[in-house]
């Protein structure tokens, strides 16, 4: 584990679970001193984490979903003034976007499994009318027929899948450019940077290599002209040799290196607060943060 995890997800992102204060409470009980809450296109959940910090170091957060050559990517800010009305005005526009395909989504899934999902079943569930690729994963993973379908065994218990089902199933079945994936129209790479910039933040690409086929070294190169300032290269989803690779990466770029869990609760049970795979690197990448960011912006409380 480590002292310091800056990609949390409380109940703010429409698949995380717990709330900012409980999160906040977990992170105190691991010996985390250094936290950010960093919501999808929300930051909600920036002042009560702060207002329950009690001497643990919590930077403003969130993680924007940006585009970048036809690509979605995710852009993590932090230290930003997050009262900056134009956050609230992205998370409703964001919101307004998703009930609109909601029912687009649950039609796809029915249409490229066959599986019957009705549209009351899943909206009586669903949170401000979001439908997630989770929640419809909940829904008919946790049917007693579930087994019959040779599609959905690699999800249930014992299955290749079953480590991480929900999310999993989110990956196999409604992210972008799978069956039932519906496009959200998201603001640009070069526009997420320049609002984090400022509202007087730091910009970071978040798990590089979840997002970047390959290790694509041009395509890397041109997000990095985009102006960011950091680069999350330990991450749950990296393995030791894609970490190395993406903080040699950010050295030679002289950018800031960081560290995230993107933990989010039941969803991603495997994914640990602090489990981010920087061990031993904590003060280091402490020391970064603290050369960029003054004390009065690493709140304590």
């Amino acid at each position: 584990m480590s002292i310091i995890d800056l990609h949390l997800h409380s109940n703010y992102s429409d698949d995380g679970e717990l709330a900012p204060t409980a999160i906040i409470g977990k992170c105190k009980e691991k010996g985390i001193e250094l936290a950010a809450i960093t919501d999808h296109n929300s930051v909600r959940g920036v002042s009560e984490a702060m207002a329950v910090s009690q001497g643990l170091r919590v930077l403003s957060g969130v993680e924007l979903d940006c585009s970048y050559e036809g690509r979605n990517f995710h852009l993590l800010g932090y230290g930003f003034d997050y009262t900056d009305s134009e956050y609230s005005e992205i998370e409703q526009d964001i919101l307004l976007q998703e009930r609109r395909a909601a029912e687009e989504k649950i039609h796809l899934f029915e249409k490229a499994t066959g599986i019957a999902v009705t549209v009351n079943e899943v909206m009586d569930k669903a949170s401000d009318g979001i439908v997630t690729g989770e929640l419809i994963a909940e829904i008919v993973l946790n049917r007693e027929e579930a087994s019959q379908y040779e599609i959905l065994r690699p999800y249930l218990a014992g299955g290749a899948k079953s480590d991480m089902p929900n999310v999993r199933f989110y990956w196999d079945f409604f992210s972008e450019g799978k069956a039932a994936y519906v496009p959200i129209h998201y603001r640009s790479l070069a526009e997420a940077v320049s609002l984090i910039h400022r509202t007087g933040g730091m910009a970071v690409l978040a798990h590089p290599g979840q997002n970047i086929p390959n290790g694509d070294k041009g395509l890397l190169q041109r997000i990095i002209a985009e102006k960011i300032d950091g680069m999350e290269a330990f991450s749950s989803y990296h393995n030791q040799a894609t970490a190395e690779y993406y903080l040699m990466t950010a050295r030679e770029n002289r950018l800031i290196v960081t560290c995230g869990s993107d933990f989010h609760g039941k969803h991603k049970p495997n994914i640990k607060i602090g489990g981010h795979g920087a061990k031993g690197r904590g003060k280091e990448l402490m020391a970064e943060i603290e050369r960029y960011f003054s004390e009065s912006v690493l709140t304590v409380t």
